[in-house]
């Protein structure tokens, strides 16, 4: 619980307010909200209130009775204690709002409490993106300029931060892109293929992490853009070798045919004039 200010104890019977005191908590948790009162305040009553988003009875304690039956958002999911704490529980998404609670000693002085509680939704594992930049004439050589871009699904007020992970000796430039770091940028020399990186992205309530290893992006972009391994040589050449073998054999099969023809159609021409002679 965060406290950030709160009013004085003052004399006679005013009311006294206590305000600015936030209660974070997460989806599926439960939220505590904690009743305070200055020190000999005996209470006699104590009456539980939603402010917002909607003004609703919570719970209320009269002469020693608890009572937490009231019919509102809450209803089944209200704990009211001994000590005229309430817990919240288990909280949803939208719970989050401003609460009070109103105190009465035996005297009939007033003490006032207001309370405003965050819920956030649990973090779910981040999603880490590798990219590789264009190679250019002026990067040296064995070197490789990865971007990570890491980003937590259907998730607000979220921060990234990033870890570095395997060997000490990591000779790579690290920088943060953007305010919230979503999206780092390395460079990597051929000492960094075991180095990994983590994504920790987290909120005020929860977090969680991704890792991973950008030489292997960098690995298959320097072979894809290189010389092409055997298998792919075979993939590319044997149906090419296939297509031209098969389309020599039947040009050749084709040639032989009209060759033969040819002769055919020859022989007959000379024959015809021979009978033709007889005859006359």
């Amino acid at each position: 619980m965060d406290k950030e200010g709160r009013s004085e104890v003052t004399a006679g019977l005013l009311p006294i307010v206590v305000i600015s005191v936030q209660v974070l908590s997460k989806v599926g948790d439960s939220g505590l909200l904690v009743a305070e009162c200055p020190p000999g305040f005996q209470v006699r009553e104590a009456i539980w209130r939603s402010l917002w988003p909607s003004e609703e009875l919570l719970a209320t304690f009269f002469r020693g009775s608890l009572e937490t039956l009231y019919h509102s958002r809450f209803l089944g999911r209200v704990q009211l204690y001994d000590n005229l704490s309430l817990e919240l529980g288990p909280l949803r998404t939208g719970d989050s709002g401003n609460f009070s609670v109103l105190m009465v000693d035996t005297g009939g002085q007033t003490w006032t409490q207001t309370l405003h509680l965050k819920v956030y939704d649990a973090v779910p594992k981040p999603e880490v993106q590798v990219f590789t930049a264009a190679t250019e004439e002026a990067q040296p050589l064995n070197t490789c300029q990865v971007f990570l871009s890491c980003w937590a699904p259907n998730i607000s007020d979220i921060t990234y931060s990033w870890r570095r992970e395997g060997t000490m000796d990591f000779n790579g430039e690290l920088r943060s892109l953007f305010s919230n770091g979503q999206v780092l940028s390395v460079s990597l020399g051929l000492g960094d293929k075991d180095v990994a990186f983590t994504c920790i992205a987290s909120n005020p309530v929860s977090w969680d992490m991704t890792t991973v290893t950008p030489w292997e992006s960098c690995h298959h972009e320097a072979a894809s853009s290189g010389k092409a391994s055997y298998k792919d040589v075979l993939l590319v050449v044997m149906p090419i070798t296939l297509f031209l073998i098969l389309a020599g054999l039947f040009g050749a099969w084709h040639h032989g045919l009209c060759s033969a023809g040819k002769r055919k159609d020859a022989c007959t021409d000379r024959a015809l004039p021979e009978t033709e002679s007889a005859v006359a």
